[in-house]
């Protein structure tokens, strides 16, 4: 069994007890749930950012590369199809594919079904680079959970989903973040 580090003092109990201090009669419990998520969330994106950069590609060419290997044989999407799984306008997913594209990692052609509206496809360069990404990037992440044993990840992720989904509902399908692997 693998020995996991006590919680340290991470200054947002201190916070928390400040501003109970300072506005008596307001709500603050959620400061130990949200700015603890907020602070994991910035945690995470600088590493992820990192981490892609060490890899060779940005998040954005990852999530289109993503959404289409993610489709299934043959890989290919509309851009509306593209737009709607990965959360992102359709300004942006026009500029990713442009970019995408230019690289090599993906093509445009004309759909079989009508001929006249564009699929875009993943090229083997792009389905290379993704797979090889996408692995290095997830055996990452694995390590980053090594402070929690397996029920402690299945609660928090059980958890996390729930608020997720709550929040997803009151906020609107528009507000979703986007999904990267």
């Amino acid at each position: 069994m693998t020995a996991y580090p006590e919680a340290t003092d991470d200054g947002t109990d201190r916070i928390q007890a400040a501003w109970r201090r300072e506005l008596p009669g307001v709500p603050v419990g959620s400061i130990g749930v949200i700015t603890r998520m907020w602070r994991l969330g910035q945690l995470l994106a600088d590493d992820r950012r990192r981490t892609l950069e060490r890899l060779g590609v940005d998040n954005p060419t990852l999530d289109l590369l993503s959404t289409l290997r993610r489709s299934g044989p043959p890989y290919r999407l509309t851009p509306g199809q593209i737009a709607a799984r990965s959360f992102v306008t359709a300004g942006a997913v026009s500029q990713r594919i442009a970019r995408a594209e230019a690289a090599g990692l993906v093509r445009r052609e004309r759909s079989a079904a009508d001929g006249r509206s564009a699929v875009v496809a993943l090229t083997d360069e792009g389905r290379e680079l993704n797979e090889r990404v996408v692995a290095d990037l997830l055996r990452h992440e694995e390590t980053l959970l090594d402070g929690l044993d397996d029920a402690q990840r299945a609660t928090l992720a059980g958890l996390l989903k729930t608020l997720l989904a709550d929040l997803t509902q009151r906020f609107g399908a528009e507000d979703r973040p986007s999904a990267i692997s």
